[in-house]
């Protein structure tokens, strides 16, 4: 008799269901946005001098393009329930093309010290920091989409 034939595990209440879209890609964006911050944390703690302080600002810009492109819905953008407030949808539709805009200019600048301090550059620097900062914006913004656009908001109501 084995010892552990009386032994049961819980299901996991997250798995329960046919739905999963919206686990896994909450999922998926939390790993994409603790990748990119991994990055940069990594090419600091490594290469203390190559990565100047000024250059967080572009990870700090991401991870709030993160927060307004995500806290509008869908629903909100359509006009389908967002009827009040001083803007209406036109007040949700900017904020979100606000995010974007805010979430591109920081790949576009990560993007710039990448090349612009690393690449075209004849000093004998190591090109991890920028390649880094770079890394850490695109994963954030991708990790954006995809919380953004990879959830169903049907089960909300």
């Amino acid at each position: 008799m084995n010892c552990f034939e009386n032994v049961s595990m819980p299901n996991c209440v997250w798995f329960e269901g046919g739905e999963r879209r919206n686990v896994l890609s909450a999922m998926a964006a939390g790993f994409l946005f603790f990748t990119g911050w991994w990055f940069i944390i990594d090419s600091a703690s490594m290469y203390p001098n190559d990565l100047p302080n000024a250059a967080h600002v572009c990870g700090v810009m991401a991870t709030i393009s993160l927060v307004m492109i995500n806290s509008v819905s869908n629903a909100q953008v359509r006009g389908e329930t967002y009827t009040g407030g001083c803007m209406g949808p036109r007040g949700a539709r900017l904020w979100l093309f606000l995010g974007f805009v805010v979430g591109f200019a920081s790949l576009i600048a990560a993007c710039w010290i990448l090349f612009a301090n690393y690449v075209n550059t004849d000093t004998t620097k190591h090109t991890w920091a920028g390649v880094s900062l770079f890394l850490q914006n695109a994963f954030i913004f991708a990790g954006s989409l995809v919380f953004k656009f990879g959830r169903t908001e049907d089960l909300w109501g």
